[in-house]
């Protein structure tokens, strides 16, 4: 595969190139993305005695767009890695190279298109479904949407998803740790200042179930779950606000051993208000508050750990890493199914010409009920008297403040650089979250130079 995807390329772009007689626009771009970082505390409490690790990662991306009055492609292949990690006479790539995104759209009409392949998907604020493009990697998904735009000023998308390991000649399991199906709506109007959108979205997750076929075998199964909500905006000269409420209802999974899972009931809520206001055009002052819900431990331990509902939200594939902090240790692959968390934060934003700074000072809370098991000053559970009985606590809610600072000077419009500095002042509770104990600080610092050419572009 790895020898086919230059000639496909290059196939691709002759293909495209030789094709401008007939088309609208054609786009061949390039992203190419360093970053450095030092993480003393990144993601979660750092180890007392550790050292604090520090590496360079790298997105190198190609890719072209192509349109005319019938159809649309896109077409993206990278490579993602870190430097170091491929020697210097190696004869290949670590990871190679894949395919971020492949897709193409059916023009049916100026209101309603087609749209099948693997493609980004991206919602207002990213939180339900985003690109994730901190990540190097980035987000797509492998989906087929009906773009439906009845006028200028609303838009309807209906989007399905369909996963397997492989071609076969039966069904077989697909264990993974994504999504087996999804089907969802989303609805977005303009109206002045004012913008609505409603999502609703059944998220199919794929579980082997302790009910066995005929065979003995265990079998698997797919537990639907259902968020639904709006999210109202509003934006006028120097004022933005932004309000959104989802619920989430109908079954989840939770690994219990590795063999079987189980199915619990699913109700939970999400919950955000956000304001700024912006002086002289060049600063901008803001407040918001984030709500997900959780489960109250205290309740579980004293029905033995016999819950059947589970009360935490999950942001499914939203970009995580943009919500609660950027040190992320909140919903960027940690913080589900677990005790929740309140979020206030008040972001300061200065920007003028090819300069931007921001400081976002953030205060966490749990919103469930966190009862963990006692440890002592060398950080090893405390027991009672019998020796097996675990001595239990009932934590305070508040989980510290994180301080994030970030810097960006942009040179031209495909040269940006970036750096950013977050600390984190853990409380206790954090330390039992995490299952660590606390060094004498934790911070995050990074640096990253971000190249965006247009080889081509058709006029």
């Amino acid at each position: 595969m790895k020898k086919k995807l230059p000639f496909m390329i290059t196939g691709i772009i002759v293909t495209l190139l030789m094709s401008e007689l007939y088309s609208q626009n054609v786009k061949i771009y390039g992203v190419f993305r360093p970053r450095m970082e030092y993480r003393h505390g990144y993601k979660t409490v750092f180890p007392y005695g550790e050292r604090p690790a520090i590496f360079i990662s790298q997105r190198s991306r190609l890719g072209l767009n192509f349109s005319n009055d019938n159809f649309k492609i896109g077409f993206s292949i990278q490579n993602v890695g870190v430097w170091g990690e491929t020697g210097t006479l190696s004869k290949w790539d670590k990871y190679g190279a894949m395919v971020h995104e492949a897709w193409g759209e059916i023009l049916f009409s100026k209101k309603f298109s087609v749209k099948a392949g693997r493609q980004e998907i991206i919602y207002d604020d990213h939180r339900i479904f985003g690109s994730v493009d901190w990540t190097q990697q980035a987000r797509s998904h492998d989906a087929l949407l009906l773009k439906i735009k009845p006028n200028e000023n609303n838009k309807i998308d209906v989007g399905f998803a369909y996963n397997a390991l492989g071609e076969s000649l039966y069904r077989q399991d697909y264990m993974t740790n994504n999504y087996k199906t999804f089907q969802y709506g989303y609805w977005h109007g303009t109206f002045g200042s004012f913008g609505i959108s409603v999502l609703a979205l059944n998220n199919g997750m794929p579980y082997i179930s302790n009910d066995t076929t005929l065979s003995g075998n265990f079998k698997e199964k797919v537990a639907y779950s259902q968020t639904i909500g709006p999210r109202l905006s509003f934006k006028k000269n120097a004022i933005h606000a932004n309000l959104t409420f989802y619920r989430q209802f109908g079954k989840t999974t939770v690994l219990r051993n590795s063999e079987t899972d189980t199915v619990r009931n699913l109700s939970a809520l999400y919950f955000s208000a956000d304001f700024s206001y912006t002086i002289a055009k060049v600063f901008t002052v803001g407040a918001g508050l984030e709500y997900l819900s959780g489960n109250n431990e205290k309740a579980d331990f004293d029905n033995d750990n016999g819950k059947e509902i589970e009360r935490a939200f999950a942001p499914f594939y939203g970009t995580n890493h943009k919500f609660n902090g950027w040190m992320d240790y909140f919903y960027v692959g940690n913080h589900f199914n677990s005790v929740g968390l309140v979020d206030f934060y008040l972001p300061l934003k200065f920007k003028k010409n090819k300069i931007t700074a921001m400081a976002v000072p953030h205060f966490f809370s749990t919103s469930g009920q966190m009862y963990r098991q006692e440890m002592d000053e060398n950080w090893q559970p405390v027991f009672e008297s019998d020796g097996y009985t675990p001595v239990m606590k009932e934590l305070n809610k508040s989980l510290g403040t994180e301080l994030d600072l970030a810097f960006a000077y942009g040179f031209t419009k495909s040269v940006v650089v970036k750096a950013g500095y977050s600390m984190m002042f853990a409380s206790k509770s954090m330390e039992y979250l995490k299952n660590t104990q606390k060094d004498k600080g934790n911070t995050w610092g990074w640096l990253m130079f971000i190249f965006k050419p247009t080889f081509y572009q058709s006029k």
